[in-house]
């Protein structure tokens, strides 16, 4: 008995090498109890809000121990300065309040994640070696420090009421579902519904399930598979394989990054949905994009609209004429992409992105097509071609370890490419086509099927719901790779 208890205790605690995300078992069993509980006290607002803030905690404890601190030290700040806010009238002060949050959480994004890259680029101007300090990175800080901001900066704006109860806040800033890897939950989004005591209904129940079910196929039975059977070893040395080979394991890890994050996003979104609270969409089939702007309206949508509101629009926006445009789409870019990460090759991702928005924006005026072309079946899927060879290109950055590496992947592809090779790699790896043409396929059907789909579903017997659930768990068990492969974005 005292060895079961033991072996409980060690599941329960934090473990570095074990996080608890929504593909774990673990996660299953807490959260199924969690249900249960969660049902029995949903009448209660207050004590249903403290079940919910007890568990997203442990759930953030589980991926960072300690630093869960972090973000409840983040709440009680937040709500803090939102009062003061509400109070303050002087335009002097409430600036200075804004500057006190965004310096705040600024301050330790900079700290976790950009310490030794900063500190490295500084010794290196001054001719001085640096020996990197080992600092943890809290997952999810960039997510949940993103909220804080637009939190307050709504409030200052006067968009948004400021929350007069310490809990709702708290619920709102911890809720598990999107602290680690997104969606980016606005405040003025989800807190009416907290206020509101938002509770699920049997559809929601439904589409929340149906939605979790298309994550944990997109993020296992995809993403995971594509990248430990074929893009890890294409990434690793791309000098071992053909032109051909490389150009695949480039387009296999774009499949794979949206599957992953997209598949965590439908997690997240329907396992609030089964809570009774309803998220925007973070993706818009980004594949079927007819330019790179459009892309940015279907990738990401909740980051790439943050990144709208509370920075290309503060810099200036379109309001200042046309180069000025092009430069804050640059530097909203380029923002981008070192928020993902301590690393030159975001940077040079964020600033590839910014080129690409800034050049399609100034080609745009010029760029006509005649009426009797506009709108053609062989025009829009031409430019959907295009335009997602040019997000395969730039997330060649966004993977590779270093320029040398990107270096080499194009060397092979313009020098070495082997068409002839095709045959034999589709014999080869079969079940890696196989799936990447599942993931594509998945993408790029109409958005009116997916629709029908999830209807469909939501419409039929809950006994035929659970065996597709039941069909659904067991395909996932059965494809999943030996150890557990993390979501991309949890280091973000």
């Amino acid at each position: 008995m005292h060895d079961i208890i033991e072996k409980i205790i060690s599941l329960l605690a934090y473990r570095p090498d074990e996080p608890m995300l929504f593909n774990t078992g673990l996660f299953l069993v807490l959260f199924v109890l969690f249900i249960g509980v969660y049902h029995a006290v949903k009448h209660r607002p207050r004590l249903k809000m403290t079940v919910v803030i007890a568990f997203s905690l442990y759930f953030y404890y589980k991926s960072s121990a300690e630093y869960c601190l972090i973000l409840v030290g983040v709440c009680a700040s937040d709500y803090l300065l939102g009062r003061l806010l509400s109070k303050v009238r002087t335009p002097l002060w409430r600036k200075a309040i804004v500057a006190i949050n965004v310096l705040s959480n600024v301050g330790m994004l900079v700290w976790f994640k950009y310490f030794n890259l900063l500190a490295d680029a500084f010794t290196s101007i001054v001719g001085r070696g640096f020996d990197p300090v080992s600092v943890i990175l809290p997952a999810g800080i960039s997510f949940f420090t993103f909220r804080s901001i637009s939190y307050i900066v709504d409030v200052y704006r006067r968009t948004l009421e400021p929350c007069r109860d310490l809990m709702e806040y708290a619920f709102f800033l911890t809720f598990f579902p999107p602290l680690l890897a997104g969606p980016v939950v606005r405040a003025k989004d989800m807190l009416p519904q907290i206020h509101a005591n938002s509770n699920p209904t049997p559809a929601m129940t439904s589409e929340g399930l149906f939605l979790v079910m298309t994550g944990l196929i997109k993020k296992v039975v995809i993403a995971d598979y594509i990248s430990g059977n074929f893009v890890d070893r294409i990434f690793d040395n791309p000098a071992l394989y053909s032109g051909f080979e490389n150009l695949m394991g480039c387009i296999g890890f774009t499949i794979q990054l949206y599957c992953d994050f997209s598949g965590y996003s439908d997690m997240a979104i329907g396992i609030a949905l089964i809570l009774g609270y309803r998220f925007k969409d973070n993706f818009m089939a980004p594949f079927k994009a007819q330019n790179p702007s459009d892309f940015w309206r279907r990738w990401h949508i909740s980051l790439s609209t943050w990144l709208r509101d509370y920075v290309y629009i503060p810099l200036g926006g379109n309001r200042r004429g046309a180069s000025r445009t092009y430069l804050n789409n640059f530097l909203t870019m380029l923002i981008g992409g070192l928020w993902h990460g301590a690393s030159w090759m975001y940077v040079i991702w964020g600033a590839y992105h910014g080129l690409l928005l800034a050049v399609h924006k100034a080609l745009k005026p010029y760029w006509r097509l005649p009426d009797q072309l506009k709108g053609r079946p062989e025009i829009r899927l031409a430019n959907m071609a295009v335009t997602f060879m040019l997000i395969v290109a730039g997330f060649v950055f966004f993977r590779a370890s270093s320029l040398e590496t990107v270096g080499t992947i194009a060397t092979q592809i313009f020098t070495d490419f082997h068409i002839d090779v095709a045959p034999q790699f589709v014999e080869g790896y079969m079940m890696i086509v196989a799936v990447m043409l599942l993931g594509l396929t998945m993408h790029l059907l109409p958005r009116s099927w997916s629709i029908g789909a999830l209807a469909a579903y939501v419409a039929s017997p809950v006994l035929w719901q659970a065996v597709l659930l039941a069909a659904v768990i067991f395909i996932v068990v059965q494809t999943r790779q030996s150890e557990l492969v993390p979501f991309i974005y949890l280091q973000y």
